[in-house]
């Protein structure tokens, strides 16, 4: 089993590969640059969390095969 500090790890140096120039809109909670994501994740609060499970959603329509690289 993966423990929440492992996925919060996986979350972030997912976030790092960034560019850092690039911004992240999580709906009606605002536009944040790449940091204040990751800080946000660090923390665990709302917006962590939210991305958190952003993230997780997008790993596993991956691994569904419902994500297409084109």
């Amino acid at each position: 089993m993966v423990s929440q500090e492992e996925i919060k790890d996986l979350v972030i140096a997912r976030l790092e590969m960034l560019p850092d120039d690039k911004k992240i809109s999580i709906g009606s909670k605002g536009e944040f640059t790449k940091e204040e994501i990751i800080e946000h994740v660090k923390k665990g609060d709302l917006i962590g969390k939210m991305m958190i499970d952003i993230e997780l959603g997008f790993l596993r329509d991956m691994k569904e095969g419902f994500v297409l690289n084109e």
